[in-house]
Protein backbone atom coordinates (compact mmCIF):
# COMPACT_ATOMS: atom_id res chain seq x y z
CA UNK A 1 0.00 0.00 0.00
CA UNK A 2 2.94 2.28 0.82
CA UNK A 3 4.24 1.21 -2.31
CA UNK A 4 1.38 2.43 -4.26
CA UNK A 5 0.73 5.48 -2.78
CA UNK A 6 4.19 6.68 -3.54
CA UNK A 7 4.06 5.46 -6.80
CA UNK A 8 1.00 7.98 -7.28
CA UNK A 9 2.56 10.56 -6.19
CA UNK A 10 5.50 10.64 -7.96
CA UNK A 11 2.74 10.33 -11.27
CA UNK A 12 1.25 13.76 -9.96
CA UNK A 13 4.31 15.14 -9.96
CA UNK A 14 5.29 14.63 -13.74
CA UNK A 15 2.06 15.52 -14.45
CA UNK A 16 1.97 18.62 -13.10
CA UNK A 17 5.38 19.29 -14.47
CA UNK A 18 4.81 18.64 -17.85
CA UNK A 19 1.82 20.81 -17.30
CA UNK A 20 3.98 23.45 -16.25
CA UNK A 21 5.99 23.19 -19.17
CA UNK A 22 3.66 23.09 -21.68
CA UNK A 23 2.27 25.97 -20.39
CA UNK A 24 5.61 27.93 -20.41
CA UNK A 25 6.35 26.44 -23.95
CA UNK A 26 2.50 27.82 -25.01
CA UNK A 27 3.19 31.46 -23.45
CA UNK A 28 6.65 31.99 -24.86
CA UNK A 29 8.42 32.22 -21.25
CA UNK A 30 11.47 30.80 -19.96
CA UNK A 31 10.81 27.73 -17.80
CA UNK A 32 12.35 28.37 -14.20
CA UNK A 33 15.05 25.85 -12.91
CA UNK A 34 14.57 23.07 -12.23
CA UNK A 35 12.16 23.03 -15.03
CA UNK A 36 14.30 24.51 -17.66
CA UNK A 37 16.42 21.19 -16.86
CA UNK A 38 12.95 19.15 -18.84
CA UNK A 39 13.02 21.82 -21.53
CA UNK A 40 15.67 20.41 -24.02
CA UNK A 41 13.63 16.98 -23.94
CA UNK A 42 10.09 18.42 -23.88
CA UNK A 43 10.19 21.19 -26.49
CA UNK A 44 10.17 18.95 -29.83
CA UNK A 45 7.35 16.89 -28.56
CA UNK A 46 5.60 19.97 -27.71
CA UNK A 47 5.78 21.25 -31.07
CA UNK A 48 4.23 18.77 -32.55
CA UNK A 49 1.18 19.32 -30.99
CA UNK A 50 -1.16 22.38 -32.79
CA UNK A 51 -2.87 23.76 -29.81
CA UNK A 52 0.18 24.20 -28.02
CA UNK A 53 2.21 26.51 -30.27
CA UNK A 54 4.19 29.31 -28.65
CA UNK A 55 1.90 32.46 -29.08
CA UNK A 56 3.48 34.83 -31.30
CA UNK A 57 5.58 37.94 -29.51
CA UNK A 58 4.39 41.36 -30.61
CA UNK A 59 5.59 42.30 -33.99
CA UNK A 60 6.25 39.00 -35.28
CA UNK A 61 4.50 37.47 -38.26
CA UNK A 62 4.44 33.93 -38.56
CA UNK A 63 3.38 31.90 -41.86
CA UNK A 64 0.37 30.02 -41.96
CA UNK A 65 0.30 26.29 -42.53
CA UNK A 66 -1.58 23.62 -41.97
CA UNK A 67 -5.74 22.87 -41.65
CA UNK A 68 -6.31 25.88 -39.66
CA UNK A 69 -5.17 28.32 -42.72
CA UNK A 70 -7.90 31.18 -43.43
CA UNK A 71 -8.10 32.01 -46.84
CA UNK A 72 -8.51 35.50 -48.01
CA UNK A 73 -12.43 34.40 -49.53
CA UNK A 74 -14.42 31.56 -51.18
CA UNK A 75 -12.34 29.65 -54.71
CA UNK A 76 -13.35 30.70 -57.93
CA UNK A 77 -16.50 29.19 -59.33
CA UNK A 78 -15.26 27.09 -62.54
CA UNK A 79 -17.16 27.63 -65.84
CA UNK A 80 -20.54 25.91 -66.37
CA UNK A 81 -20.73 23.67 -69.58
CA UNK A 82 -23.67 24.60 -71.23
CA UNK A 83 -25.39 23.73 -75.01
CA UNK A 84 -26.55 27.07 -76.91
CA UNK A 85 -29.12 27.65 -79.56
CA UNK A 86 -29.46 30.56 -81.78
CA UNK A 87 -32.46 33.72 -81.41
CA UNK A 88 -33.57 34.13 -84.96
CA UNK A 89 -36.15 35.41 -87.19
CA UNK A 90 -38.05 33.65 -89.90
CA UNK A 91 -41.55 33.23 -91.50
CA UNK A 92 -43.28 31.03 -88.96
CA UNK A 93 -47.39 29.71 -89.68
CA UNK A 94 -49.74 31.32 -87.24
CA UNK A 95 -50.98 27.51 -85.84
CA UNK A 96 -54.32 25.97 -83.82
CA UNK A 97 -54.25 22.61 -83.20
CA UNK A 98 -57.85 20.79 -82.57
CA UNK A 99 -59.65 17.66 -82.75
CA UNK A 100 -62.05 17.33 -85.25
CA UNK A 101 -64.98 14.56 -86.80
CA UNK A 102 -65.83 14.32 -89.93
CA UNK A 103 -69.05 15.05 -91.38
CA UNK A 104 -70.96 13.92 -94.28
CA UNK A 105 -72.24 17.19 -96.33
CA UNK A 106 -75.08 15.21 -97.16
CA UNK A 107 -76.72 12.19 -96.42
CA UNK A 108 -79.82 10.21 -97.66
CA UNK A 109 -81.89 7.77 -96.23
CA UNK A 110 -83.48 6.01 -99.33
CA UNK A 111 -87.41 4.84 -98.77
CA UNK A 112 -89.99 3.03 -100.53
CA UNK A 113 -92.67 5.98 -102.02
CA UNK A 114 -94.74 2.83 -103.46
CA UNK A 115 -95.57 -0.69 -101.69
CA UNK A 116 -94.56 -3.27 -103.89
CA UNK A 117 -92.59 -6.40 -103.62
CA UNK A 118 -88.67 -6.10 -104.17
CA UNK A 119 -87.55 -7.80 -107.32
CA UNK A 120 -84.16 -6.90 -107.60
CA UNK A 121 -81.08 -5.43 -105.40
CA UNK A 122 -78.31 -5.03 -108.22
CA UNK A 123 -75.77 -3.08 -105.59
CA UNK A 124 -73.11 -4.35 -103.30
CA UNK A 125 -73.29 -3.52 -99.75
CA UNK A 126 -70.96 -0.64 -98.82
CA UNK A 127 -70.21 0.33 -102.61
CA UNK A 128 -69.87 3.47 -103.95
CA UNK A 129 -72.68 4.59 -106.59
CA UNK A 130 -73.12 7.91 -108.53
CA UNK A 131 -76.49 9.76 -108.62
CA UNK A 132 -78.91 8.02 -111.11
CA UNK A 133 -77.74 4.10 -110.44
CA UNK A 134 -80.38 1.55 -109.87
CA UNK A 135 -80.64 0.49 -106.04
CA UNK A 136 -83.98 -1.82 -105.70
CA UNK A 137 -86.20 -2.72 -108.66
CA UNK A 138 -89.42 -3.18 -107.25
CA UNK A 139 -92.55 -5.03 -108.91
CA UNK A 140 -94.43 -2.74 -111.08
CA UNK A 141 -96.73 -4.76 -113.29
CA UNK A 142 -99.90 -3.70 -112.01
CA UNK A 143 -99.47 -0.12 -112.63
CA UNK A 144 -97.96 -0.70 -116.16
CA UNK A 145 -101.46 -2.08 -116.55
CA UNK A 146 -102.70 0.90 -115.01
CA UNK A 147 -100.74 3.11 -117.50
CA UNK A 148 -102.14 0.82 -120.67
CA UNK A 149 -105.67 1.89 -119.46
CA UNK A 150 -105.32 5.37 -119.36
CA UNK A 151 -103.52 5.49 -122.53
CA UNK A 152 -106.44 3.64 -123.99
CA UNK A 153 -108.50 6.23 -122.45
CA UNK A 154 -106.47 9.41 -123.83
CA UNK A 155 -106.64 7.97 -127.38
CA UNK A 156 -110.72 7.81 -127.23
CA UNK A 157 -110.89 11.12 -125.50
CA UNK A 158 -108.79 12.59 -128.44
CA UNK A 159 -110.75 10.89 -130.85
CA UNK A 160 -114.04 12.33 -129.57
CA UNK A 161 -112.27 15.97 -129.10
CA UNK A 162 -111.90 15.29 -133.05
CA UNK A 163 -115.20 14.90 -133.67
CA UNK A 164 -116.43 17.67 -131.49
CA UNK A 165 -114.43 19.99 -133.13
CA UNK A 166 -115.73 18.60 -136.81
CA UNK A 167 -119.11 19.29 -135.47
CA UNK A 168 -118.46 23.07 -133.83
CA UNK A 169 -116.47 23.67 -137.37
CA UNK A 170 -119.77 22.79 -139.32
CA UNK A 171 -122.15 24.87 -136.74
CA UNK A 172 -119.89 27.88 -137.69
CA UNK A 173 -120.80 27.14 -141.70
CA UNK A 174 -124.63 26.52 -140.76
CA UNK A 175 -124.76 29.69 -138.86
CA UNK A 176 -123.03 32.36 -141.36
CA UNK A 177 -125.84 30.91 -143.96
CA UNK A 178 -128.37 31.40 -140.98
CA UNK A 179 -129.14 27.44 -141.54
CA UNK A 180 -128.19 27.37 -137.01
CA UNK A 181 -129.36 29.09 -134.76
CA UNK A 182 -126.93 30.76 -132.19
CA UNK A 183 -127.98 28.33 -129.75
CA UNK A 184 -126.99 25.84 -132.06
CA UNK A 185 -123.25 27.08 -132.59
CA UNK A 186 -122.64 27.69 -128.53
CA UNK A 187 -123.60 24.12 -127.87
CA UNK A 188 -121.16 22.98 -130.61
CA UNK A 189 -118.37 25.09 -128.97
CA UNK A 190 -119.02 24.28 -125.58
CA UNK A 191 -118.82 20.33 -126.64
CA UNK A 192 -115.37 21.06 -128.29
CA UNK A 193 -113.92 22.66 -125.56
CA UNK A 194 -115.37 20.56 -122.87
CA UNK A 195 -113.78 17.19 -125.36
CA UNK A 196 -110.66 19.49 -124.87
CA UNK A 197 -110.37 19.52 -121.31
CA UNK A 198 -111.45 15.59 -121.33
CA UNK A 199 -108.35 15.04 -123.16
CA UNK A 200 -106.31 17.06 -121.23
CA UNK A 201 -107.30 15.57 -118.36
CA UNK A 202 -106.49 12.03 -120.09
CA UNK A 203 -102.92 12.81 -120.70
CA UNK A 204 -102.60 14.35 -116.75
CA UNK A 205 -103.70 10.66 -115.52
CA UNK A 206 -101.14 9.06 -118.03
CA UNK A 207 -98.40 11.20 -117.14
CA UNK A 208 -99.25 10.45 -113.02
CA UNK A 209 -98.82 7.07 -113.65
CA UNK A 210 -95.94 7.37 -115.51
CA UNK A 211 -94.03 9.20 -112.34
CA UNK A 212 -95.63 6.32 -110.07
CA UNK A 213 -93.98 4.15 -112.75
CA UNK A 214 -90.52 5.51 -111.77
CA UNK A 215 -91.21 4.86 -108.29
CA UNK A 216 -90.93 1.05 -108.71
CA UNK A 217 -86.97 1.59 -110.04
CA UNK A 218 -85.01 3.04 -106.69
CA UNK A 219 -81.88 5.25 -108.01
CA UNK A 220 -79.36 6.62 -106.03
CA UNK A 221 -80.13 10.60 -105.72
CA UNK A 222 -76.59 11.47 -104.63
CA UNK A 223 -73.27 10.01 -105.24
CA UNK A 224 -71.26 8.27 -102.04
CA UNK A 225 -70.96 5.63 -100.37
CA UNK A 226 -73.82 3.26 -100.10
CA UNK A 227 -74.40 1.17 -96.75
CA UNK A 228 -76.05 -2.31 -96.35
CA UNK A 229 -79.19 -3.20 -98.40
CA UNK A 230 -81.81 -2.71 -95.33
CA UNK A 231 -84.32 -5.14 -97.57
CA UNK A 232 -83.48 -7.59 -99.59
CA UNK A 233 -85.02 -9.71 -102.93
CA UNK A 234 -88.47 -11.00 -102.33
CA UNK A 235 -89.54 -8.81 -99.21
CA UNK A 236 -92.49 -6.08 -99.37
CA UNK A 237 -91.38 -2.51 -99.65
CA UNK A 238 -93.91 0.21 -97.30
CA UNK A 239 -93.87 3.68 -97.55
CA UNK A 240 -94.50 6.01 -94.21
CA UNK A 241 -92.11 7.45 -92.11
CA UNK A 242 -91.98 4.06 -90.06
CA UNK A 243 -91.52 1.78 -93.05
CA UNK A 244 -88.00 0.53 -93.56
CA UNK A 245 -84.82 2.58 -94.68
CA UNK A 246 -83.54 0.72 -97.96
CA UNK A 247 -80.24 2.02 -97.99
CA UNK A 248 -78.51 5.03 -96.57
CA UNK A 249 -76.32 6.68 -99.02
CA UNK A 250 -73.31 9.04 -97.18
CA UNK A 251 -71.64 11.69 -99.71
CA UNK A 252 -68.02 11.08 -99.52
CA UNK A 253 -66.71 13.68 -101.62
CA UNK A 254 -66.16 16.29 -100.94
CA UNK A 255 -66.68 16.10 -97.01
CA UNK A 256 -66.49 18.27 -94.20
CA UNK A 257 -64.28 17.67 -90.90
CA UNK A 258 -65.97 19.78 -87.88
CA UNK A 259 -63.94 21.64 -85.49
CA UNK A 260 -63.98 23.83 -82.36
CA UNK A 261 -61.42 26.62 -81.56
CA UNK A 262 -61.65 29.21 -78.31
CA UNK A 263 -63.57 31.94 -79.29
CA UNK A 264 -60.29 34.19 -78.77
CA UNK A 265 -59.61 33.15 -82.39
CA UNK A 266 -62.89 33.75 -83.95
CA UNK A 267 -61.86 37.21 -85.63
CA UNK A 268 -59.23 35.17 -87.41
CA UNK A 269 -61.27 31.98 -88.12
CA UNK A 270 -63.49 34.55 -90.13
CA UNK A 271 -60.40 36.35 -91.65
CA UNK A 272 -59.16 32.55 -93.07
CA UNK A 273 -62.18 31.71 -94.94
CA UNK A 274 -61.01 34.28 -97.89
CA UNK A 275 -57.53 33.98 -97.38
CA UNK A 276 -55.57 31.96 -99.92
CA UNK A 277 -52.67 31.27 -97.53
CA UNK A 278 -54.73 29.61 -94.81
CA UNK A 279 -55.35 25.61 -95.08
CA UNK A 280 -56.51 23.01 -92.59
CA UNK A 281 -54.95 19.71 -92.53
CA UNK A 282 -56.68 17.08 -91.11
CA UNK A 283 -55.26 13.58 -89.94
CA UNK A 284 -57.08 10.80 -89.39
CA UNK A 285 -56.01 9.33 -85.78
CA UNK A 286 -53.85 6.11 -86.78
CA UNK A 287 -53.28 6.99 -89.67
CA UNK A 288 -49.92 8.41 -91.00
CA UNK A 289 -51.56 10.40 -94.41
CA UNK A 290 -53.40 13.84 -93.98
CA UNK A 291 -55.81 15.73 -96.21
CA UNK A 292 -55.73 19.71 -97.21
CA UNK A 293 -58.58 21.65 -97.04
CA UNK A 294 -60.20 25.35 -96.30
CA UNK A 295 -62.51 26.53 -93.78
CA UNK A 296 -65.75 26.33 -95.51
CA UNK A 297 -67.56 28.53 -92.64
CA UNK A 298 -68.03 29.91 -89.21
CA UNK A 299 -71.24 28.71 -86.69
CA UNK A 300 -73.24 31.70 -86.43
CA UNK A 301 -73.37 31.78 -82.69
CA UNK A 302 -70.35 30.94 -79.79
CA UNK A 303 -71.01 28.02 -77.36
CA UNK A 304 -71.51 29.64 -74.47
CA UNK A 305 -71.03 26.78 -72.36
CA UNK A 306 -67.71 25.53 -73.15
CA UNK A 307 -66.68 29.61 -74.46
CA UNK A 308 -65.57 27.89 -78.46
CA UNK A 309 -66.64 28.72 -81.94
CA UNK A 310 -67.34 26.06 -84.19
CA UNK A 311 -66.33 25.73 -87.62
CA UNK A 312 -66.18 22.79 -90.59
CA UNK A 313 -63.25 23.16 -93.52
CA UNK A 314 -64.04 21.49 -96.56
CA UNK A 315 -61.83 18.81 -98.35
CA UNK A 316 -61.95 17.27 -101.60
CA UNK A 317 -61.58 13.51 -100.22
CA UNK A 318 -61.21 11.78 -103.26
CA UNK A 319 -59.22 9.00 -101.88
CA UNK A 320 -62.28 9.13 -99.05
CA UNK A 321 -59.14 9.39 -97.05
CA UNK A 322 -61.81 10.99 -94.69
CA UNK A 323 -64.05 8.42 -93.58
CA UNK A 324 -67.86 9.61 -91.81
CA UNK A 325 -68.02 10.18 -88.09
CA UNK A 326 -63.93 9.41 -87.69
CA UNK A 327 -62.14 11.37 -85.74
CA UNK A 328 -58.95 12.82 -86.64
CA UNK A 329 -56.07 15.63 -85.65
CA UNK A 330 -56.80 19.28 -87.22
CA UNK A 331 -54.02 21.68 -87.96
CA UNK A 332 -55.64 24.92 -88.69
CA UNK A 333 -52.57 27.92 -90.27
CA UNK A 334 -54.60 30.86 -89.96
CA UNK A 335 -51.76 33.07 -91.42
CA UNK A 336 -47.98 33.14 -91.64
CA UNK A 337 -45.64 35.71 -89.88
CA UNK A 338 -43.16 36.83 -92.15
CA UNK A 339 -40.62 38.39 -89.19
CA UNK A 340 -41.20 36.07 -86.48
CA UNK A 341 -38.83 35.72 -83.20
CA UNK A 342 -38.19 32.33 -82.77
CA UNK A 343 -35.77 30.46 -80.35
CA UNK A 344 -35.49 26.20 -78.78
CA UNK A 345 -38.31 25.94 -76.78
CA UNK A 346 -35.61 24.20 -74.32
CA UNK A 347 -34.06 27.77 -73.95
CA UNK A 348 -37.13 29.62 -72.13
CA UNK A 349 -37.37 28.98 -69.02
CA UNK A 350 -39.93 29.73 -65.92
CA UNK A 351 -39.59 31.17 -62.96
CA UNK A 352 -42.11 33.19 -60.19
CA UNK A 353 -41.40 36.48 -61.79
CA UNK A 354 -42.30 35.51 -65.60
CA UNK A 355 -40.22 33.65 -68.58
CA UNK A 356 -36.71 34.24 -69.42
CA UNK A 357 -33.98 32.85 -71.47
CA UNK A 358 -29.70 33.03 -70.53
CA UNK A 359 -28.13 34.61 -73.27
CA UNK A 360 -24.52 34.43 -73.39
CA UNK A 361 -22.27 37.66 -73.99
CA UNK A 362 -18.91 36.63 -74.46
CA UNK A 363 -18.39 33.64 -72.26
CA UNK A 364 -20.87 35.23 -69.17
CA UNK A 365 -24.82 34.18 -69.18
CA UNK A 366 -27.19 37.22 -68.92
CA UNK A 367 -30.92 36.38 -68.08
CA UNK A 368 -33.42 38.07 -70.51
CA UNK A 369 -36.93 37.85 -69.55
CA UNK A 370 -39.02 37.09 -72.67
CA UNK A 371 -43.01 37.43 -73.05
CA UNK A 372 -43.71 33.77 -74.98
CA UNK A 373 -46.87 34.46 -77.78
CA UNK A 374 -47.02 30.49 -78.69
CA UNK A 375 -45.17 26.94 -78.79
CA UNK A 376 -44.88 25.51 -82.38
CA UNK A 377 -43.06 21.89 -82.20
CA UNK A 378 -39.40 22.58 -80.64
CA UNK A 379 -39.69 25.88 -80.66
CA UNK A 380 -41.14 29.30 -79.17
CA UNK A 381 -42.46 32.44 -81.16
CA UNK A 382 -41.77 35.21 -78.49
CA UNK A 383 -43.28 38.67 -78.68
CA UNK A 384 -40.99 40.76 -77.05
CA UNK A 385 -37.60 40.49 -74.73
CA UNK A 386 -34.98 39.58 -77.80
CA UNK A 387 -34.37 41.40 -80.99
CA UNK A 388 -32.74 38.00 -82.73
CA UNK A 389 -29.41 36.74 -83.71
CA UNK A 390 -28.58 35.98 -79.88
CA UNK A 391 -26.87 32.89 -78.28
CA UNK A 392 -29.11 31.37 -76.12
CA UNK A 393 -28.47 28.59 -73.46
CA UNK A 394 -30.57 25.81 -74.48
CA UNK A 395 -29.16 22.64 -71.49
CA UNK A 396 -27.57 23.75 -68.70
CA UNK A 397 -29.36 26.20 -67.15
CA UNK A 398 -29.93 24.43 -63.19
CA UNK A 399 -26.58 25.27 -62.73
CA UNK A 400 -26.71 29.23 -64.48
CA UNK A 401 -26.93 32.31 -62.50
CA UNK A 402 -26.97 35.57 -63.71
CA UNK A 403 -23.52 36.68 -64.79
CA UNK A 404 -22.22 32.90 -64.64
CA UNK A 405 -18.96 32.22 -66.55
CA UNK A 406 -19.52 29.59 -69.04
CA UNK A 407 -18.69 27.16 -71.39
CA UNK A 408 -20.19 25.75 -74.45
CA UNK A 409 -19.88 22.24 -75.10
CA UNK A 410 -18.65 21.04 -77.65
CA UNK A 411 -20.52 18.89 -80.47
CA UNK A 412 -22.05 15.85 -79.80
CA UNK A 413 -22.37 16.63 -76.33
CA UNK A 414 -18.70 16.43 -75.00
CA UNK A 415 -18.32 18.27 -72.05
CA UNK A 416 -15.17 20.64 -73.09
CA UNK A 417 -11.81 20.06 -71.68
CA UNK A 418 -10.68 20.76 -68.03
CA UNK A 419 -14.30 21.56 -67.63
CA UNK A 420 -16.26 20.16 -64.25
CA UNK A 421 -19.08 17.43 -64.94
CA UNK A 422 -22.58 18.72 -63.63
CA UNK A 423 -22.14 16.67 -60.50
CA UNK A 424 -19.17 19.01 -59.08
CA UNK A 425 -21.20 21.93 -60.12
CA UNK A 426 -23.40 23.58 -57.34
CA UNK A 427 -25.20 26.67 -57.71
CA UNK A 428 -23.83 29.31 -55.87
CA UNK A 429 -26.29 30.56 -52.72
CA UNK A 430 -27.22 34.32 -51.89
Amino acid sequence: MALSGILRGVAAVVVAGAGAVGYYHYTGQPAPYPLSLATPYTAPLLAQLPFLKPAAKPGETRPASGPQTASAGPPARPPVPVTTGKAERKPMAVRLDALGTVQTMATVSVRARVESQILEVPFEDGSSVKSGDVLFRLDSRQIEAQIRQAEANLARDRAQSVSADADFKRAQELAKRDFASEQRLDQARAAAETQRAIVRASEANVDNLKVQLSYYTVAAPISGRVGPAGLKTGNIAKTGDSSPVLALINQTSPIYVAFSVPQRYLIDLKSSIGDQSSSVIATPQGLPKSATGRVAFVENQVDGTTGTISARAVFTNADELLWPGALCSVRLILRTEQDALVVPREAVQTSQSGTFVFVLEGDVARVRPVVVNRTMDSEVVLTSGLSGGETVVTDGQLLLTNGARVVVRQPGGQRPQGAPSAQQQRPTQG
